[in-house]
């Protein structure tokens, strides 16, 4: 009588020195008890179903298990130099009136943070919050979006330190919260970041995120949660890096705004990955995006929208400039619930390709449930037009300038959608910045 034989996944490299990195630091990780039996079962998905890869569709043109050749050594206590670097980073925003709070290689710098007392606003770490069972935390983290991405659990069975941020009902905050992410160590290091934050109802609040990530393969997770009537703007600076893995949960609540921009360049492996639910009625969402690439960059922005209740409308809007033999992706999905009558969502993705060997995909997709909806999508990708740039050349204009124009042009119409001055003037300085980079 023959056997079947059995087909066993053959685990690379990485998914080897993922699950040793577990073993190891399991017992030191912080919290017990619940926290541990979450992290168990978020390791239990990734040792099933390991890295993902271009079979899993999500994931099709960023194939994580055939770029990602190694796990590197989980990052350590950060010492004075690691310090050192950290205070240095986030210069692109130095411009921008925060309140700082820096993290080198994953660990919170209390000395380097501005922990001032402000009425309604309420700051901690997620290593004490877990280590405590703090029931705040337990009632939110890996509750904000239902998702079944194995980045994601990963991040999960492994997250270690990030922030925990509270804004209480009617609060209005004075200057936007900068999360300074910074890699202090010049060795290969790992680096798994997860962070809460709540804005409650009536609130207002501006968070930026800036990660300069060195050498550092980071896999990096914010839950933020938008109460009834709320107003969030939530900002997203990723810089350098060789791993860089971010998951952005997000609930909206009713009659509240929310918005979300994200400026990537100079990084070699970058996944942005964006579940939004807009839960309530009522509400207003703008996700946004700029990717400066050149060289061998990789950057993939994925997004899922879900509007689960009636009477809401979301703009989704990114742009890429390539360069070199760099890749875009972009891939968006909308998803309207059989109840969420009356949604109105529109998502264009364009990309400018300044070289023959740049490629770009793009694929918007919308899953309508409902009748009676305002839903649609495009996406382009093309040269910088001949035209207008000989028409800028004969006004006296130099090559490279007229260029430089119009690439500003192109994605000046997605950045001044950004609403704080400080936060528009650093997105275009950082993109001229690059623009002065080209050879």
């Amino acid at each position: 009588m023959s056997k079947k034989a059995e087909i066993r996944a053959i685990k690379t490299a990485a998914e080897q020195g993922l699950a040793q990195a577990y073993a190891a630091a399991r017992d030191t990780l912080p919290g017990k008890g619940a926290v541990a039996a979450l992290r168990e079962d978020a390791f239990r998905e990734f040792d099933q179903r390991g890295l993902p890869h271009r079979r899993v569709e999500e994931w099709k043109y960023t194939d994580l298990r055939a770029l990602m050749r190694d796990a590197v050594p989980l990052a350590g206590v950060p010492d004075a130099a690691a310090k050192a670097r950290a205070k240095a980073a986030g210069a692109a925003l130095a411009g921008v009136d925060c309140r700082r709070l820096v993290f080198a290689d994953g660990a919170f710098v209390p000395e380097l943070s501005d922990l001032t007392p402000e009425p309604g606003l309420s700051i901690g770490t997620m290593a004490e919050a877990l280590a405590q069972g703090d029931a705040f935390v337990a009632a939110h983290v890996g509750k904000t979006f239902a998702t079944n991405d194995v980045a994601l659990a990963l991040n999960t069975a492994l997250m270690s330190d990030g922030a925990v941020i509270r804004v209480a009902a009617g609060t209005t905050l004075q200057r936007p919260i900068h999360l300074v992410f910074a890699a202090g160590s010049d060795t290969a290091s790992a680096a798994f970041i997860r962070s809460l934050m709540v804005v409650e109802q009536g609130a207002s609040a501006i968070v930026i995120e800036s990660h300069d990530g060195g050498a550092m393969q980071v896999n990096t997770a914010l839950e933020l949660v938008a109460g009834d009537e709320s107003k969030v703007d939530h900002f997203k600076l990723t810089q350098g890096g060789a791993l860089h893995v971010a998951s952005l949960m997000v609930s909206i609540g009713a009659r509240a705004n929310f918005t979300t921009f994200a400026l990537t360049g100079d990084a070699a492996l970058v996944r942005n990955q964006s579940f939004i639910r807009f839960a309530g009625e009522g509400s207003h969402g703008g996700i946004r995006g700029v990717s400066l690439l050149r060289g061998e960059d990789h950057v993939d922005n994925t997004l899922q929208i879900e509007h689960a209740v009636a009477h809401c409308d979301s703009r989704e809007q990114f742009k890429a400039v390539l360069d070199g033999e760099s890749r875009s992706v972009f891939q968006g999905k909308i998803v309207v619930k059989p109840h969420a009558q009356k949604t109105d969502s529109k998502m264009m993705t364009r990309a400018l390709l300044l070289s023959d060997d740049a490629e770009a995909y793009n694929k918007p997709e919308l899953e309508i449930f409902a009748d009676d909806v305002v839903c649609g999508h495009g996406a382009t990708a093309g040269a910088l037009d001949p035209g207008l740039k000989f028409y800028l050349m004969s006004r006296g204009i130099s090559d490279k300038e007229s260029e430089a124009l119009l690439i500003q042009a192109f994605i000046g119409e997605t950045v001044e959608e950004i609403e704080h001055e400080g936060l528009r003037e650093a997105v275009m300085n950082q993109a001229i910045l690059w623009l002065s980079r080209r050879a």
